[in-house]
């Protein structure tokens, strides 16, 4: 019976049993699509990762391939599995120590990723996303507030908008005037895709932030819910806080010299606190850089066999 290794690790945390969960396969060669597909649903994690060697293609260089699954989709990006599977591939030595940069094959192209090192151990990572599209705004505010189980009141003004946004996953970015109205959401999923509907939007994975400051290093407080990608909550979304960040930037909630250096702290509701850092680099007025970092912790391993 052919068996596959598995290294499970936190992401967006350097302590165990916080951020969010991954499990990643280091050596997938000889795995299909639809056996990913169920190993995936089989770990339950937000998602989980599989590595092959690098392929061939054109000009485009990667150090290896990676495939993104959450349990009922494929992802073409996700920012926990790429800081996650970097630190995974460290642990297993198959990236050489105190190498600068690593460069991983995702569904959207090849992925810089930026590395730091403590005495040949790695220790903190950041990847390079797309500069972001932004899309469509909701007005709907009545129907979202009744579909995030908040008040309206609790949605910030036009200054703010609920917008979608993406660098390559899209998400739809609601501002939330409090930690605590954050705190509060419960998503209805019926009268989410009905106002979705209603907005000619289709239905989009939706993160919830607030800028409320606390006493912490946090530039947003936030949760993400993505009952579309079988994620009902995820402790931490590395592909959707570069939008965010550019997101904060383009509507000028946090300050030029703000934007190199902002932290989301995410997953505090699920008992599971993951902080991913965000840098914004701005040129000439607009958005030129997009990069989100953060720290990972090995967990465990395990074999599935198939």
């Amino acid at each position: 019976m052919p068996s596959y290794r598995y290294l499970h690790l936190d992401v967006f945390t350097d302590t165990a049993f916080s951020g969010n969960q991954l499990a990643v396969f280091p050596d997938a060669t000889g795995l299909e699509s639809e056996l990913m597909q169920r190993i995936a649903l089989e770990m339950a994690f937000s998602e989980t990762t599989f590595v092959f060697p690098a392929e061939a293609s054109g000009t485009d260089v990667m150090d290896v391939k990676v495939r993104i699954f959450t349990p009922h989709t494929e992802l073409p990006m996700a920012g926990h599995p790429t800081i996650g599977t970097t630190f995974a591939l460290a642990h297993e030595r198959r990236i050489a120590a105190e190498s600068p940069l690593v460069t991983l094959g995702l569904g959207i192209g090849p992925v810089p990723v930026q590395m730091e090192w403590e005495s040949k151990r790695l220790v903190f990572a950041w990847m390079t996303q797309p500069v972001p599209e932004f899309g469509a705004t909701l007005t709907d505010m009545e129907g979202l507030a009744l579909a995030l189980g908040v008040e309206e009141a609790d949605i910030c003004d036009s200054r703010l908008p609920v917008q979608e946004v993406s660098s390559g996953v899209p998400f739809l970015f609601v501002p939330l005037t409090t930690r605590a109205a954050v705190d509060a959401v419960v998503l209805e999923r019926a009268a989410l895709q009905e106002v979705c509907r209603a907005s000619h939007l289709q239905e989009l994975p939706v993160f919830a932030f607030s800028l409320e400051t606390a006493n912490d290093n946090a530039t947003a407080y936030s949760r993400m819910f993505a009952p579309v990608l079988g994620i009902e909550e995820d402790p931490a979304t590395g592909g959707a806080s570069g939008p965010l960040g550019s997101y904060l930037v383009r509507h000028g909630a946090v300050e030029a010299a703000q934007a190199e250096h902002m932290v989301s702290l995410q997953g505090v509701k699920m008992g599971r606190p993951s902080q991913i850092y965000i840098s914004i680099g701005i040129q000439n007025g607009s958005i030129s850089e997009v990069r989100v970092g953060g720290k990972a912790v090995l967990v465990g391993d395990g074999t599935v066999h198939v």
